[in-house]
C-alpha cells in the first residue's frame, strides 16, 4: 500500500514520488477536499491539514505547505504565497521588488503526517536565496521562476529538472525528513 500524499497539485506530488522511489517507498496522490485553515505559520497550517485530511481518508497520510520569505518585505509572502501567487504572481512580486537592492530570501516547507490514531508529526525544510531580477526557466511552478537557491550558480529552480531542484529543495529537505522517519517507523516497510 502507497502512502497517500494529500495534495492536489500534481506538482509537489512528481517531486515527492521522485524522492519516495530513492528510499523505496511509493506515494498515492489524493486530492481531499479539507477547509485550509489561515495563518502565520507554516506548521500550523500542515499539522490542521494533516489532521483534517487524515479523518476524511480514515488512513495514514501527509500533507505539505511551503511559503516564500522574502528579507526585505519582512517575510512576505509568506504562508499567504499561494495566495499572493494566485492574484499577483511573479511579475507582481518582482515589481514589489523594484528597487530593492537586498533580494535575500527563504524557501520554507512544512510536510506533516497524521494517522487516525495519534496527532499529526512534523518535518521542516529551508533553501536561503534571493529573488531574480527577472523571471527565468519554464520547469516548477508558483515562484520556482524568480527564486535563485544558494549555491545553484545563479540559476532558478524553474531553469532545473527535478531531480536537480530537489537537490537544493526546501520540500525535499522536508519531505526527505518524514521518508526517513517513516522508513525507521515501520522497520522500512508500508503499512496498512
Amino acid at each position: 500500500m502507497a502512502l497517500i500524499f494529500a495534495t492536489g497539485n500534481r506538482h509537489k506530488f512528481k517531486e515527492a514520488s521522485e524522492l519516495a522511489s530513492k528510499y523505496g517507498l511509493e506515494l498515492e496522490m489524493r486530492d481531499v477536499n479539507y477547509e485550509e485553515i489561515q495563518a502565520d505559520e507554516l506548521e500550523e497550517i500542515a499539522r490542521h491539514g494533516a489532521e483534517k485530511a487524515c479523518a476524511l481518508l480514515g488512513r495514514p497520510c501527509f500533507v505539505e505547505d511551503a511559503g516564500l520569505f522574502v528579507r526585505a518585505l519582512s517575510d512576505f509572502p509568506g504562508p499567504y504565497s499561494s495566495y499572493v501567487f494566485r492574484t499577483i504572481g511573479n511579475e507582481g512580486l518582482l515589481k514589489l521588488m523594484v528597487g530593492v537592492s537586498d533580494r535575500r530570501a527563504e524557501f520554507r516547507s512544512v510536510v506533516a503526517y497524521c494517522e487516525p490514531s495519534s496527532g499529526p508529526m512534523s518535518f521542516e525544510g529551508k533553501v536561503q536565496g534571493s529573488v531574480a531580477l527577472e523571471a527565468r526557466g519554464s520547469r516548477g511552478f508558483g515562484f520556482d521562476p524568480i527564486f535563485t537557491p544558494r549555491g545553484a550558480s545563479g540559476r532558478t529552480f524553474a531553469e532545473m529538472a527535478i531531480d536537480e531542484k530537489n537537490k537544493f529543495s526546501h520540500r525535499a529537505k522536508s519531505i526527505e525528513g518524514l521518508l526517513k522517519w517513516y522508513l525507521r517507523k515501520s522497520g522500512g516497510r508500508l503499512e496498512k
